[in-house]
Formats: C-alpha cells, sequence, structure tokens
C-alpha cells in the first residue's frame, strides 16, 4: 500500500499553477494583447484614451463575433472560407427584401437568416457526403456567392448598393438590437460590444459544459476515433457549419443596421482575418484544440492593431505586415504549448 502511496495516481495528482496556466490555449493571445496594449500606448496618448478605446473595440467587437464562431469550426477540425462573403449576403439580402420588394424587415430579417443557415447547412452536408476537405467546398461556396451577391444587386437595383433602409417602417426595431449605441464609463460605444461578450460566453459555455462541445472536440481530435465511440460527427460538422452561418447573418445585419446600406463586395477578405484572430487565439489549424475566449482575445488583439498603427503616425499598410507577423508567432507558440500540453497529460 506504501509503495501505491509513493507513486501516486496521475488522475488525482495536483498540478502547478504554471502548469494549469501553461496549457491554456489562450494563454498565448492574453500575453500578445497585453504587449501590443502596452507598445501602442507608450506611442499614443489617443489609443489608451476613452475614445481612442472605443474606436478600437468597435472593429474588435464584429471581428470577435465572427471569429469566435469560427474558431468552434476550426476546433471541430475545418474551415469556411465562405464566412466573409456569406456576411454581405446576409446583409444584402434583408437590404434588397426590404427596400427593393418591400417586405417587412422583420420578416426579411427572417429570410436572410434561412438563406444563411441553408448556405451553411449545404456547406457542411457537402463536406461529410463528399469527404473533400473543407477548404475547397467553401472555396466554391465563397467564389459562387461573391458573383451572386454582385450579380443580384446589379440587376435589381443596376448599382453595386442598396440604400435606403432607413427610411422603411419598422427600422428602429432591428437597429437598436443590433447597431444603437450605449453609454459605458461616460463613453459611446456599439452595442455590438456588449454581443461580443454575449457571443463569447455563450460559445464558451458551449464548448466546456455540454456534450455537443465535448463533441467538437472528438471530432477535431480524431474524425474516425470520435465515430466509433459514437459522437455523431456528421451531424456535429454540418451544426458547426450552421453556427457559422448563424454569426455571419448576425454581424452582416449589423453592419447593414449601423450604416443603413450595403455594398455587393462587403465582407469580401475578412474570412482570412477571422481566421488568423482564431489562430492568434490559440486555435491549431488541424482542429481539436483552442478556445472561444482565444480566438476572442485574437480579435481583440487585430483590432488593437489596426488602430494603434493609425494613430502612432505609421503607414496604415503596415497593418497586414503585422497581422501577418503575429499569426507566424502564433502558430509557433501554439506548437510549443500543445507539445507541453500533450506531454503534462502523459
Amino acid at each position: 500500500m506504501s509503495a501505491v502511496v509513493e507513486a501516486g495516481d496521475e488522475r488525482v495528482a495536483s498540478s502547478s499553477l504554471a502548469r494549469r496556466l501553461l496549457v491554456k490555449p489562450e494563454l498565448g493571445a492574453f500575453i500578445g494583447a497585453v504587449v501590443v496594449f502596452v507598445f501602442f500606448a507608450v506611442q499614443s496618448n489617443v489609443f489608451r484614451s476613452a475614445s481612442g478605446i472605443a474606436n478600437w473595440l468597435d472593429p474588435a467587437s464584429t471581428y470577435g463575433i465572427m471569429s469566435v464562431v469560427v474558431a468552434l469550426l476550426m476546433i471541430g477540425g475545418h474551415f469556411d472560407l465562405s464566412a466573409g462573403v456569406m456576411l454581405g449576403t446576409a446583409g444584402l439580402t434583408t437590404a434588397i427584401l426590404t427596400v427593393n420588394f418591400h417586405l417587412v424587415v422583420w420578416v426579411a430579417l427572417a429570410v436572410s437568416l434561412a438563406v444563411c443557415l441553408s448556405i451553411g447547412f449545404l456547406n457542411g452536408y457537402l463536406v461529410v457526403r463528399t469527404g473533400l476537405p473543407s477548404f475547397i467546398i467553401t472555396l466554391a461556396t465563397f467564389l459562387a456567392l461573391q458573383g451572386l451577391n454582385l450579380g443580384i444587386t446589379k440587376v435589381v437595383t443596376g448599382t453595386v448598393q442598396v440604400s435606403g433602409i432607413d427610411d422603411e417602417p419598422y427600422y428602429s426595431g432591428p437597429h437598436a438590437i443590433l447597431a444603437t449605441q450605449v453609454t459605458l464609463f461616460g463613453q459611446q460605444f456599439y452595442i455590438a460590444i456588449l454581443w461580443w461578450v454575449v457571443f463569447t460566453a455563450a460559445a464558451s459555455y458551449l464548448l466546456l459544459r455540454t456534450r455537443f462541445g465535448n463533441w467538437i472536440f472528438a471530432v477535431g481530435g480524431d474524425d474516425s476515433a470520435s465515430r466509433n465511440v459514437g459522437v455523431p460527427a456528421r451531424r456535429t460538422t454540418i451544426g458547426l457549419f450552421m453556427i457559422v452561418a448563424f454569426g455571419a447573418w448576425f454581424v452582416g445585419n449589423t453592419q447593414l443596421f449601423r450604416l443603413s446600406s450595403i455594398q455587393s463586395s462587403a465582407g469580401f477578405g475578412l474570412e482570412l482575418t477571422y481566421i488568423a484572430a482564431a489562430v492568434i487565439g490559440g486555435c491549431l489549424l488541424t482542429g481539436g484544440f483552442g478556445s472561444a475566449i482565444g480566438a476572442s482575445v485574437g480579435a481583440l488583439i487585430i483590432g488593437m492593431t489596426g488602430a494603434g498603427i493609425i494613430y502612432a503616425g505609421w503607414d496604415n499598410d503596415w497593418f497586414k505586415l503585422f497581422l501577418g507577423a503575429m499569426l507566424l508567432l502564433a502558430v509557433l507558440t501554439n506548437q510549443v504549448v500543445r507539445r507541453y500540453a500533450e506531454q503534462s497529460r502523459r
């Protein structure tokens, strides 16, 4: 008995605080966020002021909502390259149905949601039925939606933009939910910041406290093994693509009701930013590892960097260089953290 006690049981063995922190996927993102904030705060008083914080939290919030849902999909082992363009599809559908076909705005929103969820379902269904990489399937969707957004908008409106939704009945209701401003600490912030917190909290709960969250990690870690132990891998994958579609619908309509207009090119190219935020936040490109909070912090870093470069008086062209450098550093850091996490479980 004494030998057993001396050897200990790894299932109940205690670990140090440092060890527990090091295996957290979001640790690197938190450290990076502090470094980025200090770096730009030292160079610009405006950056660290209340108005400056409001300015960089605004883009971070919309990046954050999408990065969180994209992170769920990436943890499940897949990518969605149509996430950015689908954002434009959502806003354009609502705007065209309301402004050009005079549907009640709430009905147009419901139709827009159905369209987005259908696209998400189709993406997921094709991935699980064909066995093709999600990269290929969603690249095809990306190209198709890009063409549809431009073609349909020009056919219906004669231009590449839909505007005037603020003149339609019942506009104030969705605007209050999606695009109004709230006062916090004496400063005006868009309500999208609060929705960002809600999405992050909901996604974290889903991942860490529900059966579906266990399925996400299982499918992303090893799809075949998860099937063998009874995980509904196909339903999980399709569900994740539909969650991304819901996020695109939400953010797309947030932009629409904030600006009262939307371009046919809305969202184009943002899918890579969402993926970058998720990776900076600790998600592995191979799936099975990551967190919603980390992806949210990754979006915060991108928001701070974009505003910080401007406040520091630099050329905005440097933003992509910073983003690429942070992405590479995050990937290298994530590899080290993942190896450490695997060794700590042995």
